[in-house]
């Protein structure tokens, strides 16, 4: 008998498969009265009826396994289809596993709290200071909710605007021209997902990254979508995009609202936005603080002197 087994499309296929293919090599030794043809996010076996029960169901373990906590080893793999509980010390606070089996955490209380929120809300604001988490935090969110099949898609987007700077004619096409302004959520993207399955995850639309612009008419449902940099946002975008909401969607709306660099005759949409929404049901508003701040210490310092303007 032949079975195709088809693996999630959101499985890391070279952690599952292992480094050297061990993983695979690991479990054809454990069943040798299966033959294993593997090929990407397909596997082919051929065996009896109940040696191909037992190799599917060895390999749906070490899917899931693999899926939660995106790395698994040989030693593990083997506990795992033994029956043995794998030996994995799980951290506090844990949001997702990022690449190598790197975890992504929520470091302090107001992170923590996103989470939280997160869980419970369909719409949330995050503000607060440079070096806070926001922005690293609500994605890791998002790739947890994609991983899990919560959503279908993650939207990420900010505002083209300038930091307090020129910077002219950008040559290149449209993608060329605004990847500068979307550069931060690359870097979050590539801690959390392998490279070749992040630009597979783009190029199929399930990772869409565009400009405030580009919003609007559209419906998000089923999606994930962060507006990251949101005190450069207008009183009309923020209010456009806002309500772009769709079903079985989550929003986040990041932003720190002593960064604004628009001119000084508009009026942010991130601080309209917070003193017309707050108290709602449904919408959850976390003040990040100088106390979350998790880069580099002098940035906790450098926070702290411009704040006392």
């Amino acid at each position: 008998m032949e079975k195709l087994i088809e693996l999630n499309d959101t499985l890391d296929t070279a952690a599952f498969y292992g480094v050297n293919n061990r993983n695979m090599l690991c479990l054809k030794n454990l069943h040798p009265d299966v033959r294993i043809i593997a090929r990407g996010n397909h596997i082919k076996v051929n065996g009896t009826d109940e040696a191909i029960r037992r190799i599917e169901d060895s390999i749906r373990k070490t899917e899931q396994y693999c899926q939660q906590h995106g790395f698994i080893t040989e030693k593990q793999l083997i506990d795992l289809i033994k029956g043995n509980i794998p030996t994995n010390n799980e951290p506090n606070h844990l949001i997702v596993y990022g690449i190598s089996g790197k975890a992504i955490t929520a470091r302090t209380p107001n992170q923590q709290r996103l989470a939280h929120d997160f869980e419970k809300n369909d719409l949330l604001f995050a503000i607060g200071p440079a070096g806070s988490g926001k922005t690293y935090t609500a994605i890791a969110l998002a790739v947890k909710a994609l991983k899990n099949k919560e959503v279908r898609r993650i939207i990420l987007s900010r505002p083209a605007v300038e930091a307090g700077e020129k910077l002219g004619f950008l040559p290149g096409d449209m993608r060329e021209k605004i990847d500068p302004y979307l550069q931060p959520l690359y870097d979050a993207l590539q801690d959390m997902l392998p490279a070749q399955k992040l630009n597979e995850y783009m190029e199929r639309g399930i990772i869409q990254i565009a400009p405030l612009a580009f919003m609007r008419g559209r419906t998000l449902s089923d999606a994930v979508v962060i507006l990251d940099e949101a005190q450069n946002t207008t009183i009309p975008q923020l209010k456009m995009f806002l309500t772009r909401m769709g079903f079985g969607s989550k929003m986040i709306v990041t932003g720190d609202l002593t960064q604004v660099d628009l001119p000084n005759t508009q009026r942010s949409g991130l601080s309209d936005a917070i003193a017309r929404l707050d108290n709602i049901t449904g919408i959850s508003i976390v003040r990040f603080n100088e106390k979350d701040i998790v880069r580099h210490p002098i940035v906790n310092k450098i926070v702290t002197a411009y704040s006392n303007d």
